[in-house]
């Protein structure tokens, strides 16, 4: 449960990044508010792990950064400012399900009937919390939301797929530095200069570069590393729920019955996949254990 504990500080960061984007950020520069997330974020890991990628990860390094960071980055950004937030969250609390069939394909992860109903519910209460019927959608804002959507679980299911030998908080910090690195110039060449960024906004950049990537990163990472996919999937739901309630403290909205009734779903969603109390297999496991350990004291002489 410390693992699940400590993965769920990616989704509650990642919830209120909707919104700081949305309101303190420029609305016109994805390019560069990407950037400026991803490599002082990056770079601060880097300072902290102080390990250079070696042999296969230099590559690595590369692709999972283009993916996990640039790519996605990017996507975010758009959404945030095309999207109300409540809807943006909404399109990225798919994932789960998303996050176990990839893993199914490429680390032999099956997912568990636990994981499946977790994932129906969590989603249950995720679509009650938020589908309100809000009009005036961006089609383009789902569509980034969407494409981030699967450009993410592709690449987290990558990392958990190749996160072998090597520092969880050093293979984060390769991926932001990659990510940033090939952002910078591109948003330099696309937008113009950097924008001028006022004192809310360079808080809010402080916010997103520390907490919600550099922080939030090393962590999700870390529970990929230590859970099933199918798991961190699940505690990902409690994005879209972060979102909503600090919307509610923000503008001083009240939750209505469904709301609640939603927010209730999905923590029993989470719950329900949790992973099992580690040292203690399956019934089955135990009796044909018991049976092998009776034959042998009965051959013993």
């Amino acid at each position: 449960m410390r693992w699940v504990a400590l993965t769920a500080v990616a989704p509650v960061t990642c919830g209120a990044n909707y919104c700081v984007t949305h309101e303190f950020l420029p609305p016109d520069r994805p390019l560069y508010g990407a950037a400026l997330r991803a490599l002082p974020a990056g770079l601060v890991l880097l300072g902290l792990c102080r390990q250079r990628p070696h042999g296969a990860w230099w590559w690595r390094s590369t692709v999972l950064g283009l993916l996990n960071v640039s790519v996605f980055f990017v996507l975010v950004y758009a959404a945030s400012q095309l999207l109300p937030t409540s809807i943006a969250s909404t399109v990225m609390a798919v994932p789960p399900l998303a996050m176990m069939l990839i893993a199914w394909a490429l680390v032999s992860e099956r997912p568990g009937l636990a994981h499946l109903a977790g994932a129906a519910i969590g989603l249950s209460g995720v679509c009650l919390m938020l589908l309100t019927g809000a009009g005036g959608v961006s089609v383009p804002g789902v569509l980034a939301s969407a494409a981030a959507m699967l450009v993410s679980s592709f690449g987290y299911i990558l990392t958990k797929r190749w996160n072998t030998g090597a520092d969880v908080l050093a293979s984060t910090a390769w991926q932001l530095t990659a990510g940033g690195l090939f952002l910078l110039p591109v948003a330099a060449a696309v937008e113009g200069p950097p924008p001028a960024l006022s004192t809310p906004a360079l808080l809010a950049c402080g916010y997103v570069t520390l907490v919600a990537t550099a922080l939030a990163f090393a962590a999700w990472f870390t529970g990929l590393r230590h859970l099933p996919a199918g798991t961190v999937g699940l505690v990902g739901l409690l994005n879209p729920v972060t979102g909503v309630l600090l919307g509610t403290a923000v503008a001083g909205e009240v939750l209505t019955v469904q709301q609640l009734c939603g927010l209730a779903l999905v923590l029993a969603g989470v719950v329900l996949g949790r992973p099992t109390r580690a040292g203690r297999p399956p019934a089955r496991a135990r009796q044909a254990a018991r049976r092998d350990c009776d034959s042998r004291r009965c051959a013993a002489p």
